[in-house]
């Protein structure tokens, strides 16, 4: 994970960055390789519920006391493998949220059909992934950050990664300064 201080330098205003990618209010949610909560706590400002899943325990305890110190209620912090969502999400989802997460998944497509096992029929997968940039152009708080170039995807490839599942591309959003969103929908 980053440092201090890393996720607020890059996305000083993840509201913004989620509502671009369409969360809206009433919605169930989940964040999916949640990390620290950074978006966690945003989402749950405005879904009815969130479920931050995340493989890494010890992160979602940060993810757990972010949310507790700003008094969010509506969350569930779940550990475990973003494959077996079908195992981890008890209801179905309006949206499942992924940020700085795709490009390091193994084995995406299998991924996109783990997520639309759990959205409702028109559901969201919203990727937020970093450009084609090289990671020396990406500096954030005087220093390239980021995977490194050779793991950074398009949104064609993300697009050819998840619409096998049923999940059609709707719209691309930019999302400052070095990310895109990529929005799909369930279709069946």
């Amino acid at each position: 994970m980053p440092t201090a201080g890393w996720w607020e330098a890059l996305w000083p205003e993840p509201a913004k960055v989620l509502a671009a990618v369409g969360l809206k209010p009433g919605m169930e949610v989940v964040d999916l390789c949640s990390g620290d909560g950074w978006f966690t706590l945003q989402i749950a400002k405005v879904a009815r519920h969130v479920v931050a899943i995340d493989i890494d325990p010890a992160l979602l305890e940060v993810a757990r006391l972010r949310l507790a110190e700003n008094r969010a209620t509506n969350c569930d912090f779940v550990a475990g493998d973003a494959y077996d969502l079908a195992k981890l999400v008890k209801e179905p989802s309006d949206m499942v949220f992924m940020a700085n997460a795709f490009h390091g998944v193994p084995d995406r497509r299998r991924l996109a059909q783990a997520v639309a096992s759990v959205l409702r029929p028109g559901g969201l997968f919203a990727i937020v992934n970093w450009h084609e940039r090289p990671r020396e152009e990406t500096t954030i708080l005087g220093e390239p950050r980021g995977p490194k170039t050779e793991l950074r995807i398009g949104p064609e490839v993300t697009k050819a990664a998840v619409e096998p599942a049923g999940l059609k591309l709707i719209h691309l959003v930019e999302v400052p300064p070095y990310h895109y969103g990529a929005v799909f929908e369930k279709t069946r």
